[in-house]
């Protein structure tokens, strides 16, 4: 972007401390360019660098200052230094009027670097990211669809950052009055800000601190520079300004001219610049007598003085100062001319006056000489002058071709008129910004229209927009949107129908599934056309599946049964019945191949994870049957097609954080303990963006909490769970895997064994009574019969038969398996020989590996334990292979311990099997990376520690 005129020649005084920070910044960036005085050449004995002198290092520098201090002249050096070395330069700066464009800034920043390639270039350079980042940096239209979710669009831009930083290094960005960025362009800085010292790359800011957001935080505390701290810019003592006085009026400046210019000023660079720049026009003498004028002319460089002066320039000048003011930071002349409705000529004229003046400064575009004129010009506007500006801003904007984006920021200053025109450019300009992944400007232009207001038969589309708008941040604002939005009189089905489907979500999402539910079931009543009934009847059973108080769970099946028997799969909309089909089938514990034909008919034809007026809950679902019917390589091809539809659309939080917690799941259900870590590591690190509390911390904290507990590190997840407040209230929805469950699961590792029975037991209490009884999905019973076995031996053997029979009638092997290892281990001594043996031959027709591990060793360490000890030796040195092949660690040394016992010798480590994982694993600092997940019980205030 253009600079201010002559800020790279200025001199800058008492600056010596952040000019070393800089030059120190630079060094480092830019370690192969050896500077006058360097010693580069010394004898390589003689230097104490590490061996990473050479690397490249960046980092943050900021320069903080009320305004005055000299904080563009000093980035003007910034930007002349970088230069000189040899490094990119980007530029950008915060302006007061431009605040509620989303990406404002980001485009300062970005698009000079992208926006002279062609398409197919930009393509080609920006390759997946084109659709998600493109929007936000004005390189292209936004398409229809769901747009990106925050966390997707900020590792978009991260990654454009990133590869700017690697290909043109070293790499300076500097952005001037950040207080003043857009939210969306500064929240995106400050969170890439700490990764900056991994790059070639130098960010350098400067703000008012009073005026810095919240959400720029990470600005006031540098990673490894200054003290860990911002530098302070600080008023020119009485010596500097007068030797700035005597180079700028000549030196015969006496001291006492020149102590009145400090005084008048206090020591404020920018003003102090600008009483000489008066003194000189004014032709006084800088002596004694000349004093007493500095305190008037000083009035006059801001505020009611700068305004006087402003107005002796003429009306048509002021009113093209007015305008420039109105539209901001860079100013077009002939836009500002439209907006003051002046000729060309007399704009021309009105331009040279304030360049002469020094109000504005440059040429094919304008700005203010310093924010501090913008702003005193832009408040002595008065009110209804202002507000009549801005109103013909947002017309001018649009007759010149640049969008209701441009306008729309201009018609928020405006008050309601009923203008059918505003209302229409409020609404495209919310679709943009949506669509470009900017919700919260989406809204504010929304709630305008809204004030308007619109007309009556248009006020129910606004209202459905604006709850659309709200649907990720505000969910309880979204309610009351949508509900006013039926309140109106619609005459479009479509538009009720989706008001009615995005109210139930947000319902449901916000743990009020009986309301979501009872909505969906009074609004299919109600329609005429059989299929809106039939998708809002699917709807109601989708919710209802995860409903904990539904009193009617096992009707709820019967009738979903007798639908689904009725439908042939023509469409979409009778897929989703199919898979919720499956999904009841595999909860209820039907034969596996029932499930599975229902699964195969929701496939049939395609089930899309990320359509925005769906969800993406039943495809999961459908996985998940997959999974636990033991079909594991087909859940994890579905939910690899589903995570690459996330990344597609740019869904990058809660989305992406659920679908690598469930691969996790998968791969603990296949046994290959390691990477189901690395999956749930990388899903909690997802779900820790997205916000603590959340649908996607729940299912990735209890997803980890079961795989660490599988390798066997108990305390590991014992951390992980008291970190993350994992307790009681558990989640008022089903859950994968079920929350209270892994809970009881903890305590009985950790040798809580009461707590774990009442835990446990109140799990399948709560699960029996809606019908939910597959040890498959939720093992509560083996975990109980476990527990109670030391205490109350006959419960836990009836609880672990009954258990068996139900793994038997769901007939998937590895359950079955499962089962009978535990029938084995709470059983009478004459039983577990027959129930191991079984155990085995079941998991070794499925792929639970870790399941099959624990077989072997129980059943080697029985087969020693009385007597057997060659065949023992050969099950547990089986059982030890397996267990390290799966990252079993604890079961591993358990299997060593046997077979030492057992007078066998424990073999080595044994390489472990691997096999490419069918989707990245984001690491630690990595990009990798909506609406939240499937309902779950908001967390409560006040709780004691869980653990």
């Amino acid at each position: 972007m253009r600079r201010q005129a002559g800020a790279a020649g200025r001199r800058l005084f008492e600056r010596e401390v952040e000019l070393a920070a800089l030059d120190e910044a630079l060094a480092e960036l830019h370690p192969g360019r050896a500077e006058p005085g360097d010693t580069a050449d010394a004898d390589p004995a003689e230097r104490t660098d590490g061996p990473d002198v050479d690397r490249p290092r960046g980092g943050l520098l900021a320069f903080a200052g009320p305004a005055g201090l000299g904080k563009t002249t000093l980035l003007a050096e910034v930007r002349r230094r970088a230069a000189a070395r040899g490094c990119t330069v980007l530029s950008g700066r915060g302006g007061e009027q431009e605040q509620q464009v989303a990406f404002h800034v980001a485009r300062q920043l970005l698009q000079p670097q992208l926006a002279g390639h062609r398409e197919e270039e930009l393509r080609s350079r920006l390759g997946s990211w084109y659709a998600i980042v493109g929007p936000a940096l004005g390189l292209c239209a936004a398409t229809d669809g769901s747009p990106p979710d925050r966390q997707g669009l900020r590792d978009g831009l991260d990654w454009v950052l990133t590869h700017l930083a690697l290909t043109t290094a070293p790499l300076v960005l500097v952005l001037d009055d950040a207080h003043w960025a857009d939210p969306e362009s500064l929240g995106w800085l400050a969170s890439f800000a700490p990764r900056a010292e991994e790059l070639p790359m130098l960010l350098v800011v400067a703000y008012r601190p009073e005026e810095l957001p919240d959400h720029a935080h990470q600005f006031r505390r540098l990673p490894g520079r200054a003290g860990g701290r911002p530098l302070d810019l600080e008023p020119l003592t009485a010596p500097a300004v007068g030797t700035l006085v005597r180079e700028l009026l000549g030196p015969e400046a006496d001291a006492a001219f020149c102590r009145e210019c400090w005084v008048v000023t206090g020591g404020n660079p920018f003003e102090t610049i600008e009483l000489l720049a008066k003194v000189r026009d004014r032709g006084i003498e800088p002596t004694e007598a000349g004093a007493p004028l500095l305190r008037d002319l000083a009035a006059a460089v801001k505020g009611s003085g700068l305004i006087a002066r402003l107005e002796r320039l003429g009306p048509a000048t002021v009113r093209f100062a007015w305008a420039g003011a109105v539209l901001g930071t860079e100013i077009p002349p002939e836009l500002a001319a439209a907006v003051a409705g002046l000729g060309p000529e007399q704009a021309a004229d009105a331009a040279d006056r304030l360049r002469g003046a020094r109000i504005l400064t440059g040429a094919d575009t304008l700005e203010f000489v310093h924010p501090l004129i913008a702003t005193a010009v832009y408040r002595a506007i008065p009110d209804a002058v202002r507000v009549a500006l801005h109103g013909q801003a947002a017309w001018c904007a649009v007759d010149a071709g640049l969008g209701p984006t441009a306008a729309a920021r201009h018609l928020l200053e405006t008050h309601p008129d009923g203008d059918p025109w505003a209302v229409r450019q409020l609404r495209a300009a919310a679709r943009e910004t949506q669509r470009a992944g900017a919700p919260e400007a989406a809204r504010r232009f929304l709630a305008r229209a809204l004030r308007e207001p619109p007309a009556p038969q248009e006020r129910a589309h606004v209202l459905y927009e604006l709850g659309c708008a709200s649907l990720l941040t505000e969910p309880a604002t979204t309610v009351n949107h949508l509900r006013a939005a039926l309140d109106e009189p619609i005459r479009e089905p479509a538009l009720r129908q989706g008001i009615v489907y995005h109210l139930s979500q947000v319902l449901a999402h916000s743990d009020r599934l009986a309301e979501a539910s009872e909505l969906l079931s009074r609004e299919a009543r109600r329609t005429t056309d059989p299929r809106a009934r039939l998708r809002l009847r699917a709807h109601r059973l989708m919710w209802d599946a995860f409903r904990a108080d539904e009193q009617e769970s096992p009707a709820r099946s019967r009738r979903l049964a007798r639908l689904a028997d009725r439908l042939t799969g023509r469409d979409v909309t009778e897929r989703y019945v199919f898979g919720l089909r499956a999904w009841d089938a595999t909860l209820r514990g039907e034969p596996a191949p029932v499930a599975l034909k229902y699964a195969e008919r929701a496939l049939d034809g395609g089930l899309s994870w990320a359509v925005a007026d769906r969800g993406f809950e039943v495809p999961a679902l459908v996985a998940l049957t997959f999974l636990y019917a033991d079909r594991p390589e087909r859940a994890e091809e579905l939910f690899a097609a589903g995570t690459a539809e996330f990344e597609r659309h740019g869904w990058r939080g809660a989305h992406l954080s659920f679908a690598y917690t469930l691969l996790a799941y998968i791969r603990y259900r296949r046994g290959r303990l390691t990477e189901a870590e690395e999956y749930g590591r990388a899903g909690l690190r997802l779900a820790e963006r997205v916000g603590r509390g959340t649908p996607a911390e729940w299912y990735s904290v209890a997803t980890l909490v079961t795989v660490l507990l599988a390798r066997g590190g108990i305390d590991e997840a014992t951390a992980v769970a008291r970190d993350h407040d994992f307790g009681e209230p558990f989640p008022a929805a089903v859950t994968f895997p079920d929350a209270q469950t892994v809970y009881g699961e903890l305590l009985l590792a950790r040798g809580r064994t009461a707590d774990a029975v009442g835990e446990l037991a109140s799990a399948g209490h709560r699960l029996d009574a809606r019908g939910i009884r597959n040890p498959a999905w939720c093992p509560w019973q083996l975990h109980l019969a476990v527990a109670e076995h030391p205490v109350a031996p006959d419960r836990a053997r009836a609880a672990a038969r009954d258990a068996l029979e139900r793994a038997r009638r769901f007939a998937a092997p590895s359950v079955v398996g499962q089962a009978l290892r535990v029938a084995a281990e709470v059983g009478e001594e004459h039983e577990r020989e027959p129930l191991l043996r079984e155990a085995v031959a079941a998991l070794e027709r499925s792929s639970a590996r870790y399941e099959l591990a624990r077989a072997l060793v129980a059943l080697g360490a029985h087969l020693s334990r009385t007597g057997r000890l060659r065949d023992g030796a050969e099950h547990l040195d089986r059982g030890l292979t397996t267990a390290l092949r799966c990252g079993a660690d604890a079961l591993a040394a358990t299997a060593r311990d046997e077979l030492t016992a057992a007078g066998g010798r424990p073999e080595g480590p044994t390489a472990p099997e691997w096999e490419p994982p069918a989707v990245p694993v984001p690491r630690q600092g990595e990009p990798s990376l909506a609406p939240p997940l499937l309902p779950v019980a908001p967390r409560r205030a006040g709780r004691t520690d869980p653990l």
